[in-house]
């Protein structure tokens, strides 16, 4: 009987996970699966694009679909956002990836009236202005991220937060800074399929979903500081949430 692409990505994903297809190591071509599964090119297909939107694997333009070679990315939400980190001069990404080349690219700093769901969460008035920072991140090369925080302008105007580099510590330090240090965040997450613009922006592959974050930063007395929008390529990473009951 044939086989489902769900059933032959199964065993695919199975070859991988145990080692015996290595990263880097070309999958079993269409024709390959065809003629060991009993099924038609369609399902062939549709079962190695299952392990590409999964991250598993990447297909390359007239060669075949090879296993992934990029290690996924631990984001531990915990740690990268505790001031021993950005508070100490670091990051907040040192602790997604450690040693890993992270660029980024694509960083637009401006001005701007506040759109209409990012007021309300800051708490201004509608048409209050806020700096926004627009970026993508790389890491190793490779497109994994794209964010774009919300400050109020009246609070961060005339600070390093408006330069391209914002100085050791990150956004996070400054407004410690100017007197709004974050001490709470709260992460909204939902997953969903990427517009046209997004999947050309994170060259995700076709049937690859994103992992939205809204994060909003609080000081000490519940004022709203930042909101950042995140896009993450769902195929990259591995979101970890340590909770204390």
């Amino acid at each position: 009987m044939a086989e489902t692409a769900r059933e032959i990505a199964d065993e695919l994903r199975e070859r991988i996970r145990s080692g015996e297809l290595s990263p880097g190591a070309r999958l079993p071509g269409e024709p390959a699966l065809v003629k060991k599964h009993g099924v038609a090119k369609e399902t062939a297909r549709r079962a190695l694009m299952l392990l590409v939107s999964e991250g598993l694997a990447v297909r390359r333009k007239g060669s075949g679909t090879y296993v992934r070679e990029f290690q996924p990315i631990r984001r531990v939400a915990n740690q990268r956002l505790s001031p021993e980190t950005w508070g100490a001069g670091r990051s907040i990404w040192s602790a997604d990836i450690g040693q890993r080349p992270m660029a980024v690219t694509e960083l637009r700093v401006h001005e701007a009236p506040a759109p209409d769901d990012v007021a309300r969460i800051l708490d201004l008035e509608e048409g209050a202005a806020v700096v926004i920072r627009d970026r993508l991140f790389a890491v190793e090369g490779e497109p994994v991220q794209a964010a774009v925080s919300y400050l109020p302008a009246e609070l961060v105007r005339g600070s390093a937060i408006e330069q391209e580099d914002t100085g050791p510590g990150g956004t996070y330090a400054r407004l410690a800074e100017l007197g709004a240090k974050p001490v709470r965040f709260v992460e909204e997450l939902r997953s969903r399929m990427p517009s046209q613009e997004e999947t050309e922006r994170l060259h995700l592959a076709d049937g690859t979903p994103v992992v939205e974050i809204y994060r909003t930063a609080l000081t000490e007395d519940g004022k709203p500081v930042e909101v950042n929008r995140m896009l993450l390529d769902a195929g990259v990473y591995v979101l970890e949430y340590r909770i204390t009951g």
